[in-house]
């Protein structure tokens, strides 16, 4: 099964290409520009360095959040109208689980943390298998920084580009139960959300890119000012 996966949560992008278990291709970047200018771009850019078309691929996969509103509608749009128009399986991933999957071969628990602005974070906690699966053990949250430290007890390997952001606020408050992965784990890959998406597609389950949307956590800017009477 060939699969074309993508994140756009964030400042950085990644795009990959995966066939079956084996990742054939895979770009990872950070760039000024904005996703809706580079995402298109690096998806025809792959598939042309691998031989491949839209009509090779057999499911599109892409994280759906919590992230950057921007990044997430532009990704989400992207794959589900490649999706739809192809009519091809689509697959939409938690931002979060693609975070921690590279860590998931360890046994201490994994918090993932991205950014949120406002001094805030989007936390998720996991609990690795040792053989490459981590299972969320805690619902996804929205976080003040030194709250983070309420919902871990134990030593935690931290990973997500809200680490080294607020490094200094996270090792005074937690101590020892912060161990922060190297500086690639920080980044959200494609390939791993692809991975994800597999596994989901091997045992028949899908999501319906005509009504499949943002996993947010909180609400966005424009929901929050508009009228509490629009909003109820």
């Amino acid at each position: 099964m060939k699969i074309l996966a993508a994140d756009c949560c964030t400042s950085s992008g990644s795009v990959a290409l995966l066939d079956g278990e084996q990742v054939v291709a895979e770009w990872t970047f950070v760039s000024p520009e904005t996703h809706n200018r580079r995402l298109l771009k690096t998806i025809g850019f792959l598939l042309n360095e691998i031989g491949w078309s839209l009509h090779d691929v057999d499911a599109y996969a892409v994280t759906r959040g919590p992230g950057s509103f921007t990044g997430l509608r532009i990704g989400l749009t992207t794959m589900k109208t490649l999706a739809w128009s192809t009519g091809k399986p689509f697959v939409g991933v938690p931002s979060l689980d693609a975070l921690a999957a590279p860590l998931a071969t360890g046994s201490l628990p994994i918090c993932t943390l991205l950014d949120a602005k406002k001094q805030e974070l989007y936390f998720g906690f996991f609990l690795p298998d040792g053989r490459g699966q981590a299972t969320l053990a805690k619902p996804y949250r929205l976080l003040p920084v030194r709250g983070v430290s309420e919902h871990i007890a134990a030593p935690a390997i931290f990973c997500g580009n809200g680490c080294p952001l607020y490094r200094d606020t996270l090792q005074s408050s937690l101590g020892n139960r912060f161990l922060e992965a190297p500086a690639p784990f920080h980044l959200i890959r494609a390939s791993f959300v692809g991975q994800i998406a597999l596994t989901r597609l091997l045992r028949g389950e899908t999501d319906d890119p005509m009504t499949s949307v943002p996993l947010y956590v909180r609400p966005s800017e424009a929901e929050l000012k508009r009228p509490q009477s629009a909003r109820s």
